[in-house]
């Protein structure tokens, strides 16, 4: 898997982290109907312990090994923008804290990942309908451009060309939905 792949890669990972931590959505897919699959049996994926690694490092900005509440704070913002509410912010670093003692740690990180027994089919399907700006099914280079920006991520629109055509499966220049879940979930384990 090449780099530009995985930084896409990671991205989105980033975006089901937060969605597992119980924080509110971005405001632009508040407005849109998320279709839910049609199948009542919803596959479930571990994480990647090295995937989770990288996410974990990024919001420990200090690279202590704990993340505190502000970086916490400094990561959800960065992710949800200004308007992320406080009051949820502290709840969702709360929750995490499972021994209480004000930092996540990466084990707490990992069993925050872990809820409800691992990364659900509906959450990824969440995360692509995050990068799906116009609704259309399809993630093309200059959404996902523009959700990269939005995150704070240096790329450039040719390199979001790049990491589509490598995801990009059918050669249509846009990433679907079972293109994305399969970039996803392949360094992810399915667990039954």
């Amino acid at each position: 898997m090449s780099r530009r792949s995985l930084d896409f890669q990671y991205s989105l990972s980033r975006k089901i982290s937060r969605k597992q931590s119980k924080l509110p959505s971005m405001p632009s897919t508040k407005d849109r109907q998320i279709p839910r699959s049609a199948t009542s049996c919803q596959k479930v994926y571990q994480p990647n312990v090295e995937e989770m690694k990288r996410v974990f490092d990024k919001f420990d900005s200090n690279r202590d090994g704990r993340i505190s509440v502000e970086e916490y704070r400094s990561a959800a913002r960065t992710l949800l923008g200004k308007g992320a509410g406080e009051p949820e912010l502290i709840k969702a670093f709360r929750m995490a804290d499972a021994d209480g003692d004000g930092s996540i740690d990466f084990k707490e990180f990992m069993e925050m990942q872990n809820v409800g027994g691992g990364i659900k089919s509906s959450d990824i399907e969440g995360a692509f309908h995050i990068y799906d700006l116009n609704g259309d099914g399809k993630i093309s280079a200059e959404e996902l451009w523009d959700v990269m920006k939005k995150l704070g991520e240096k790329c450039s629109l040719d390199a979001c060309r790049k990491m589509v055509r490598e995801v990009d499966c059918d050669g249509d220049g846009c990433v679907n939905i079972h293109e994305f879940t399969n970039m996803m979930t392949r360094t992810l384990k399915l667990s039954r």
